[in-house]
């Protein structure tokens, strides 16, 4: 029985390892970083919006600010999944990232909101009047909320 047993286990931590070699996803079993990916991947391609996600990407183009109404930096992520995002960062609540170049990697937590190009990242910054979830990015260890 003891011989069944750990044969079961050895079988399940062999299958377990396989699964994410491969990158399978599992439910439930996902590091926060795939489960992030997927919640950003998965609203893309299900035309979603005003969704909460969470993850990292790295800086393709870094835009102009817009100036016009709130302010805004912007810039463009490439995903760990190969998506692109907009990241429209209010600096009118949150402070600039100073000396962004492409090439950097930005962590962030936001809302996003679909587009065919792969989307549109804001609410990355706090909500004084408390009725939205705090986003963030984060830039060499430092957090702009």
């Amino acid at each position: 029985m003891k011989k069944a047993l750990y044969f079961l286990v050895l079988l399940a931590a062999l299958l377990y390892s396989f699964i994410q070699e491969q990158g399978i996803p599992i439910p439930g079993l996902q590091s926060p970083e795939q489960s992030n990916h997927y919640a950003v991947q998965g609203a893309y391609d299900n035309r979603q919006s005003d969704i909460q996600v969470m993850g990292e990407g790295v800086v393709i183009k870094v835009l102009a600010d817009d100036n016009e109404g709130s302010r805004h930096q912007k810039f463009i992520l490439r995903t760990s999944g190969r998506m692109t995002l907009l990241v429209s960062h209010k600096r009118d609540l949150a402070p600039r990232i100073p000396r962004l170049r492409a090439g950097d990697t930005v962590d962030f937590y936001g809302e996003y909101e679909w587009n065919e190009k792969g989307g549109v990242l804001h609410w990355t910054h706090h909500d004084p009047g408390g009725r939205h979830i705090d986003g963030w990015l984060k830039h060499n260890g430092k957090t702009y909320q």
